[in-house]
């Protein structure tokens, strides 16, 4: 009987010893207890060449405001999509950056569209009030549609997270974590462009 145990003893611990090797740093920083609500990217920027986008995203909603939203609609454009939601610390710090490149683009060549991922109406309009945000944002807690949409090549695997969409609606490059600097992704914006021109 105590053969037993100690070879279970032997297997339990090495087990354990097993598991402190592997690092997922996303389950490190839920168990670190910081209570700040929110898995953070790191903020890795991945731009697609061409050749490896693969197939155009479509996605549908409604908005924070009521009306409804559809990808397609904004086809043959840049299409900047962000995760967000309004207790996301990092989305708070990004809000104006997103806002000032929305304001400085064609609204002919490039579109804007939030995606909410936890909030109802009645927390994400407060939200885009406060930060001036003047484009919409899709409300996906319920029905998962967008980060379903984008669940194949580039889940959205921390918030915020920024896509970008070329004008066929392939994914031409991704920001996991918060948008820094507003340079970055005019510049992402600008390349885009540039390949149609």
């Amino acid at each position: 009987m105590r053969s037993r145990w100690s070879l279970t003893a032997v297997v339990v611990a090495s087990a354990l010893l097993l598991t402190g090797c592997t690092s997922d740093p996303l389950a490190d920083q839920f168990r670190e207890g910081s209570g700040k609500n929110y898995i953070a990217g790191d903020g890795t920027i991945t731009v697609y060449d061409a050749a490896d986008r693969g197939d155009p995203i479509e996605f549908d909603g409604e908005t924070v405001e009521g009306e409804q939203y559809d990808s397609a609609d904004d086809a043959g454009k840049v299409q900047v999509v962000n995760f967000w939601y309004a207790g996301c610390a990092p989305c708070r710090a990004e809000a104006p950056i997103l806002q000032e490149v929305h304001e400085s683009v064609d609204a002919d060549e490039v579109s804007f569209v939030g995606v909410n991922v936890r909030d109802q109406a009645g927390t994400a309009a407060p939200f885009e009030k406060d930060y001036g945000i003047t484009y919409p944002s899709v409300l996906d807690v319920e029905t998962g549609v967008a980060q379903l949409a984008f669940a194949g090549k580039v889940p959205p695997a921390a918030v915020p997270t920024t896509i970008v969409l070329d004008q066929n609606g392939a994914v031409a490059a991704r920001v996991l974590g918060q948008l820094e600097d507003a340079s970055i992704l005019q510049t992402i914006i600008d390349d885009l462009l540039a390949e149609q021109a």
